[in-house]
């Protein structure tokens, strides 16, 4: 096998592939990248057996068809630190060469014949969506997962797909994301309950490997298993375990709620300024709403106080709620700071309701006032 590569496309792909892998796997043949060149194309593939990806490369000259295993440590150490712009890897039966003009390496040929098979999209039935849009579902959903909790399925993000409709949701029991687009069902597909719970690191791989070039993401999900392709792209995923709460129950559905409108960036500057001095374990910050106005506070012994007064458009009565600043915060994180946006508020012990004109919100639970 022997090919030739521009070193920085490559190392973006194998960056992608070796996120996959654990460092800590049982098999060691698990630690490695697989390499398989066929006269066509070129792909890297990678499992943990839970989940595995396949990319395709381009701006690779084929020299010679074969496989080899790319260590990911090693080999991604060569990628990171040879200053060669292109690299010429050669696998032999005792070894993995890897050459540029001004640097050389020489690694230990493993058997790529041990590597498990990595599944491929051969779905015919599947559900495509806007890369832009899948890249919305995953960024404003997948930070309210809890990785920790005991019931495992929060540990995953929602997906309920229903005809042309798709929702992501994620919650950790005290806050809740969702965001809601629409893509097209294809060759007939559809899901056997409506929705899926999807680990976030397939998620999270998923979204860091869409590039400017991809247009569409293809998704086919099975009883016990999810397929996610772009363009160069294709990971494989079992899905999580357990039943979903019931999550619509969690938005508030009430009449004669009162409504704040302001901007992303000043109101989440504002709120990253009250939270300077919140207590690192509680992060409580009081929201307090008053017409045309709002005063964000906080306290703790010992670090000090903050007061930040920052105008908003309301006219409803005066609502103080104390809110986690760092649940707030994750809101405004993944929106432009000139991009619109609508809090629904009742009273100071029910949930406030983060809204955008886009198919997002996010529910924030009240926390116990303590001063």
């Amino acid at each position: 096998m022997k090919i030739s590569f521009q070193r920085a496309s490559f190392l973006s792909a194998f960056q992608i592939a070796s996120a996959m892998t654990s460092p800590r796997s049982p098999k060691d043949v698990l630690t490695n990248v697989k390499l398989d060149v066929t006269d066509s194309k070129v792909t890297l593939m990678a499992t943990d057996l839970e989940a595995g990806v396949r990319i395709e490369l381009d701006d690779v000259e084929i020299q010679v068809p074969g496989k080899a295993l790319l260590p990911v440590q090693r080999f991604g150490n060569i990628l990171r630190e040879t200053s060669d712009e292109r690299l010429v890897i050669e696998a032999t039966d005792k070894a993995l060469n890897i050459n540029g003009l001004q640097s050389e390496f020489h690694l230990p040929n493993i058997n790529p014949d041990s590597f498990p098979t990595v599944a491929e999209f051969a779905e015919e039935a599947y559900y495509e969506v806007e890369a832009r849009l899948f890249r919305e579902l995953v960024r404003r959903t997948i930070f309210a997962t809890d990785v920790e909790s005991t019931r495992y399925a929060l540990g995953g993000v929602l997906l309920e797909i229903n005809g042309e409709d798709i929702v992501a949701v994620a919650t950790d029991g005290r806050r809740l994301a969702r965001m809601q687009g629409k893509g097209k069902p294809v060759g007939g597909f559809q899901t056997a309950s409506g929705n899926i719970i999807v680990p976030i690191k397939t998620l999270s791989l998923m979204e860091k490997s869409l590039t400017d070039q991809d247009s569409v993401v293809q998704i086919a999900a099975r009883q016990n298993d999810i397929l996610v392709r772009t363009k160069r792209c294709m990971i494989y995923s079992r899905l999580v375990e357990g039943r979903y709460p019931n999550w619509k129950q969690v938005i508030p559905q009430r009449e004669g709620s009162n409504t704040v409108t302001s901007v992303c960036g000043p109101f989440h500057a504002a709120v990253r300024q009250a939270s300077i001095v919140a207590d690192s374990d509680r992060r409580g910050v009081d929201f307090c709403f008053s017409p045309g106005n709002i005063v964000m506070k906080a306290a703790t012994a010992d670090v000090g106080e903050s007061r930040v007064e920052l105008p908003v458009t309301y006219d409803g009565p005066e609502i103080s709620m104390t809110l986690n600043g760092q649940y707030v915060s994750d809101f405004f994180r993944v929106l432009d700071s000139d991009k619109s946006f609508l809090i629904d508020i009742s009273s100071d012990d029910e949930p406030a309701l983060f809204l955008t004109d886009d198919g997002y919100l996010n529910v924030v639970m009240p926390m116990a006032r303590d001063r």
